[in-house]
């Protein structure tokens, strides 16, 4: 047996334990032998950070026990070389989470349905009372239309038309030669960017990494010039800060043939 299976059957009979899963590239087909391992233990009490110590101990040779960065987790380096984060939660917060999302139509600043996708997608190892498995049938369900719509919304206001708007603030921290301020707002742009080109095409939003080419995969509605305006601001976002405005309103401008029907910028 692999050793990260015999990882997993320890970790699953851990008595706080009630549910293991796999989530990122290991829970599907797209991974090799090199990609990290995330990991998602879902607990009815804490686990003590030298139990879980011990236990790592034995199949990894880094280990940083308790780091809560993000959410609560076990950050560590598998003896094979292989990295492998560990994240601890309770099972009904993160279900109460999710349903604020699917069933309550609350919208966020970028990466709304992360966690609902996260669910849908994870691959569970072991699932003691049949809960995790109960809350993936649960939230099985097709993209609510009140949600898209808020998300949009929302995204569209965050980019462009309320007067805290990031193409505001971008411009504004460009005319100051403030690149620090550009780059962070910049980012900020991004993530509602995607949080409404997925909620666009009514995909559950899969994270930070690849998105260009999930996008290019997933998403029938992607703007005019998609990547090509993507690459002039990322091309002019140090080299050239003052033509970076002009960069997003060639983004924005991009996206309103695609917009569903009432909605503008």
């Amino acid at each position: 047996m692999a050793m990260v299976e015999t990882l997993f059957q320890e970790l699953s009979a851990l008595p706080q334990v009630e549910a293991v899963a796999l989530g990122g590239s290991r829970a599907g087909t797209q991974y090799d032998e090199r990609s990290d391992y995330d990991v998602y233990l879902y607990c009815t009490a804490p686990i003590g950070e030298d139990v879980r110590a011990a236990l790592l101990s034995r199949y990894c040779d880094v280990m940083e026990i308790g780091n809560h960065f993000w959410e609560y987790e076990d950050n560590c380096t598998l003896k094979n070389g292989v990295d492998i984060d560990i994240l601890y939660r309770d099972l009904d917060g993160f279900i109460r989470e999710v349903a604020d999302v699917a069933e309550q139509f609350h919208a966020r600043n970028g990466y709304t349905t992360c966690m609902w996708h996260n669910l849908r997608t994870c691959r569970i190892v072991s699932d003691r009372d049949g809960r995790l498995a109960a809350a993936k049938k649960r939230f099985d369900i097709p993209y609510p239309e009140p949600l898209r719509r808020n998300i949009l919304e929302r995204s569209l206001r965050l980019l462009h038309r309320a007067l805290p708007a990031y193409d505001h603030q971008i411009a504004k921290a460009a005319a100051r030669g403030d690149r620090v301020s550009v780059n962070h707002r910049t980012a900020a742009f991004l993530e509602s960017y995607f949080d409404l080109l997925f909620a666009l095409n009514r995909q559950t939003h899969p994270g930070e990494k690849r998105l260009v080419t999930l996008c290019r995969q997933q998403c029938v509605l992607l703007p005019a010039q998609f990547e090509e305006n993507l690459d002039r601001l990322f091309d002019d976002l140090f080299a050239q800060p003052a033509q970076v405005a002009g960069d997003l309103a060639a983004i924005l401008s991009a996206l309103e043939p695609i917009l569903p029907d009432g909605l503008t910028l």
